[in-house]
């Protein structure tokens, strides 16, 4: 990668996925690469500013690289992700996800719960999950806004 200019690192609820951005300023070649896979590649643009567009992760999410000319021969990259920068996308994804990195039984485990579906992934595999009734009080019975994976071991 000769003409790399930006890099990004995405935390999504399957992991943590580079993207990498090259850009020909002289010959406004683009090519984005997401974990370390070529996506995108356009070799001879007479366009050097504008967007590509992709998608990243086992959702499939947006993302967008803007390319902004500064001054001169000068860029700016900026990373869009479902429609929102990188910042504000991570600081919404802040408030609706829990994300737990921990080492049980000789493995690591990357663990995040989706807040609003309730979906727990563990290292990027979406998990199996059932909701529980709890007993509330003496005669009701309620659906806790909790949920249960197992991870690593088959419980009995």
């Amino acid at each position: 990668m000769t003409d790399l200019v930006a890099v990004w690192d995405v935390a999504l609820s399957d992991g943590v996925h580079k993207i990498e951005f090259e850009h020909g300023t002289t010959s406004g070649k683009r090519v984005v690469y997401v974990d370390g896979k070529e996506e995108i590649r356009k070799e001879w643009m007479f366009k050097l500013v504008g967007k590509e567009t992709f998608c990243v992760g086992a959702a499939k999410t947006k993302a967008t690289i803007n390319i902004d000319a500064v001054s001169g021969f000068a860029y700016e990259y900026t990373l869009e992700i479902d429609g929102k920068s990188l910042k504000k996308y991570m600081e919404n994804r802040s408030k609706t996800t829990n994300t737990w990195v921990l080492h049980l039984d000789g493995q690591d485990l990357r663990v995040v719960l989706e807040k609003d579906t309730m979906d727990v992934w563990c290292n990027g595999q979406k998990m199996e999950t059932a909701m529980m009734l709890v007993p509330r009080q003496r005669d009701f019975w309620t659906t806790d806004a909790s949920s249960l994976a197992v991870l690593g071991r088959v419980c009995r």
